[in-house]
């Protein structure tokens, strides 16, 4: 089998519930007729979990470990340490070792100085933005003061070369910038097609994090407000690379993934949702953690399958770098697994569940059916800190997590503690990077 082109698409703070394959779409006043179409040619997943905030996420696709193990627990301002160390080994770094043409368009919050950029880290091109889409609203913000916060910048940079600022990222060009990226996008696949070259495209789009701004040509096309016009748009980019894709006549060549790095926006008035879950990014429920995911492979993936069996975003990692004929690093732990037998419909997933924390602290425990929480915030800022009794609930039966069984199932303690102790000793054996630590 030769290794396929991947094209992995990266939805920003996409609840589970927008999507009308997954229950949204018209019901949201945002039909997505490009992404439920998406679906329908391969694998919904309805239990894909990812991480709590946006950094921690991408440095688990990017490395395949837990962003405890890492370092890159939260967001953090402009000018201040943050991202993956060099020591982290990337998929992009991987995949170019096989071969493969790497570009990184879109947000990379993953590194912002010299040396941490995609294009120091296996991408042998990228464009967009270092950090996040809030800083476009830095220079409208009443009292902004340059001199003591950095003006936030698009940037683009390859590899070899310094990584150089091409423009303010402000209210105008967040509107614009999912454009730019996705028609960067179709030029790589065009270039690297002709070149007969495999390609490994990361397009992590803007949408929908906050402001959620749709581009012009977009805006008043609901009726429904900005963040159901900038659902179109994001349907609409999609779209695009599908059909480029369906032009070259490369669908059959080309593993095609998309997914979400978190779930739904929190903040109003661009509040989303995680449809049949409770709650949203920035806490443990399931709202947080289950995201759309979409896997295309013609002739290889069976189209119109749905599966609610658990994957991680680490496993993304292991599973695209073996797709693309990489080995998976054995000097740390890696916490992703192949799923690529799963995907293929040749067996179930392997994963049994993960351990999930905010910053430091381990917050809850996934296993099969059940969690269980350590702390208790079902809203963002309104929790009761860590629980001397801990909360169990089964998701299954409980999507909403509104019914603690702890005293009828004690028995599942037994299986999940060994999970956080088998997570411990390995901890102990190869200790976490600390936040912010130096190369």
């Amino acid at each position: 089998m030769n290794p396929p082109n991947i094209v992995l698409i990266l939805a920003d703070n996409l609840g589970w519930g927008e999507l009308g394959c997954y229950g949204g779409g018209a019901l949201r006043g945002a039909p997505t007729p490009r992404i439920d179409a998406l679906a329908s040619q391969g694998l919904l997943l309805q239990n894909f979990n990812v991480e709590s905030d946006c950094v921690p996420t991408r440095s688990a696709l990017m490395s395949g470990r837990h962003p405890i193990r890492t370092g890159c627990l939260q967001s953090v301002p402009p000018g201040l340490p943050q991202g993956l160390a060099r020591r982290e080994i990337t998929l992009a770094q991987l995949l170019s070792a096989q071969g493969y043409a790497t570009a990184h368009y879109g947000k990379w919050h993953l590194g912002d100085v010299q040396g941490r950029f995609p294009s120091d880290r296996g991408f042998d091109e990228w464009y967009g933005i270092p950090r996040t889409t809030d800083e476009s609203q830095f220079t409208a913000s009443v009292g902004y003061d340059p001199s003591v916060a950095d003006i936030p910048y698009i940037m683009q940079g390859r590899a070899g070369a310094p990584s150089q600022n091409v423009e303010e990222y402000n209210l105008d060009s967040r509107r614009r910038i999912d454009e730019t990226l996705t028609n960067r996008s179709l030029e790589f696949i065009q270039r690297n097609h002709a070149a007969q070259k495999p390609f490994f495209l990361y397009l992590p789009l803007t949408h929908l994090h906050f402001p959620t701004l749709p581009h012009r040509d977009f805006a008043g096309r609901t009726g429904h407000g900005d963040f159901a016009d900038s659902m179109v748009e994001m349907d609409h980019r999609v779209g695009q690379v599908i059909d480029e894709i369906e032009r070259l006549g490369i669908s059959q060549d080309t593993l095609f993934i998309f997914a979400s790095d978190n779930g739904p926006e929190f903040r109003a008035p661009y509040r989303g949702t995680a449809g049949p879950w409770r709650g949203t990014y920035h806490t443990a429920m399931e709202g947080s953690l289950r995201v759309p995911c979409i896997v295309r492979w013609p002739g290889k993936i069976a189209a119109g399958r749905v599966s609610n069996e658990i994957v991680h975003v680490t496993d993304l990692f292991s599973t695209l770098a073996r797709a693309g004929g990489a080995r998976i690093p054995e000097d740390r732990p890696i916490d992703g697994i192949d799923q690529m037998p799963f995907f293929l419909g040749e067996q179930k997933s392997l994963r049994e569940g993960f351990l999930f924390h905010i910053k430091n602290e381990l917050r809850a425990v996934k296993w099969r059916d059940w969690k269980l929480h350590f702390y208790w915030e079902p809203e963002v800022n309104e929790g009761k800190g860590k629980l001397e009794s801990p909360y169990l609930f089964n998701i299954t039966r409980d999507p909403k997590e509104e019914s603690d069984v702890l005293v009828y199932n004690t028995w599942v303690l037994g299986p999940i503690q060994r999970m956080v102790r088998a997570f411990h000793q390995s901890a102990a054996a190869h200790p976490h990077t600390a936040p912010g630590a130096p190369d």
